[in-house]
């Protein structure tokens, strides 16, 4: 499986998603010319070496009529990113912004991509700032160069087509940063917004290192979040910030094969005896639609050898907090055992195989040296009621 790893150690803008991205395709000219027959008013996309604590990479500029946008730090440093507002002056609404991007000469598929990159930048804005998304406008040369950043790393993407994308932990920085508003904490609120559920942390490096576009880029196009997988690497590229710190100030960008997969599910556990088994049963159905990957119990004992259950909930990390929620909320516990367990995957795929009695969802599997596949038992149930047969029958026809 052609897998994409996109490790965030200093954050993520547009600009470095885009120049880490572009290594990969080793295709400079072909990018930035590709760029330039967009069409977008005044826009200039320059990708040139950069080299960051004796690293050599690419970093990408981009400009709207010779003008670089540029947010301040609280400290006084320049951050090149922009931040979105809803003032009405000589700034572009959502829908002015789809209709841009909707006349560019891209692929429906970019057009499609990049507009739910901008609809997820809208919609955090729209919750920071408390109004409706219509109402939220941004700024001129932001919208250009931040359509730009989108439009350039939804090209990549679709130039490098890989079948997977795990995305490292993103660091967000400290302190403040200036713009529009005046001065915000950081991560900045719509970056904090676009980022729930996502692994983030802060750290000693004094700047904003995620900005919201690159924050809502990774919300996008990650299928996952965590430590990076067993593979095979064919191509590394570094796509370099503007600003200097001690530490290279870049996304690095591991593109490769793996066989399988390696990610973190979370176990939540308690353990319950003043329950009926009805009142369980109907809290296993709860946590099953709130989006459990598994939910069971296990006999135990407990103090004075009283018998009890211990009710255990699989998922993904970034909905453990809700999950935990739906179990105080249908449970007596009290308290919550969480457990973060790395474990082996394989890839999977579902497809429809057609037999005389109907069509039969089959779920298939590979890596590690193995494959797998079974036919989901209620298309195998369905059929076999409705046309009197066995299952077996209706097994024999799918041919797995």
């Amino acid at each position: 499986m052609k897998t994409l790893y996109l490790e965030c150690a200093m954050g993520a803008a547009g600009d470095m998603l885009t120049a880490a991205l572009l290594e990969l395709t080793g295709d400079r000219k072909g990018f930035t010319d590709k760029m330039k027959s967009l069409g977008l008013p005044g826009v200039e996309v320059l990708a040139e070496d950069s080299v960051k604590c004796g690293i050599k990479g690419t970093h990408v500029e981009v400009s709207v009529n010779g003008e670089v946008e540029e947010s301040i730090d609280a400290d006084g440093h320049g951050r090149e990113h922009h931040h979105e507002h809803h003032e009405e002056h000589h700034h572009s609404s959502i829908a002015d912004i789809c209709a841009l991007i909707d006349g560019l000469n891209v692929s429906e598929k970019v057009k499609k991509d990049a507009k739910a990159v901008y609809s997820l930048l809208a919609e955090a804005e729209s919750k920071v700032h408390g109004c409706e998304v219509s109402q939220i406008h941004f700024h001129e040369v932001g919208t250009m160069d931040a359509v730009a950043d989108v439009v350039a790393v939804c090209l990549l993407m679709e130039k490098i087509a890989p079948d997977r994308v795990t995305v490292s932990p993103v660091h967000v920085g400290s302190g403040h940063v200036r713009c529009a508003h005046g001065i915000l904490p950081v991560p900045a609120p719509a970056t904090a917004l676009l980022l729930s559920g996502v692994p983030s942390y802060g750290g000693s490096v004094r700047g904003e290192l995620c900005t919201p576009t690159g924050a809502a880029l990774l919300k996008y196009f990650a299928d996952s979040f965590g430590d990076m997988p067993v593979m095979k690497t064919t191509a590394i590229g570094y796509g370099m910030g503007k600003k200097d710190f001690e530490r290279a100030n870049c996304v690095r960008a591991f593109l490769g094969e793996t066989e399988g997969q390696r990610d973190t599910i979370t176990k939540l556990e308690c353990n319950i005896d003043d329950m009926t088994g009805e009142d369980i049963a109907f809290a296993m159905e709860r946590l099953f639609a709130a989006g459990a990957r598994d939910v069971y119990t296990q006999p135990i004992n407990m103090k004075k050898n009283r018998p009890a259950v211990m009710l255990s909930v699989l998922c993904m990390p970034e909905d453990a907090d809700r999950l935990a929620s739906e179990i105080m909320k249908h449970t007596s516990t009290l308290g919550i055992r969480r457990q973060d367990i790395s474990r082996y995957v394989l890839d999977r795929k579902l497809e429809t195989v057609s037999t005389p009695y109907g069509d039969v969802r089959v779920k298939r599997a590979s890596g590690m040296g193995t494959e797998k596949a079974k036919a989901e038992y209620e298309d195998l149930a369905r059929l076999a009621s409705e046309n009197g047969v066995s299952l077996d029958t209706i097994r024999k026809e799918i041919k797995l």
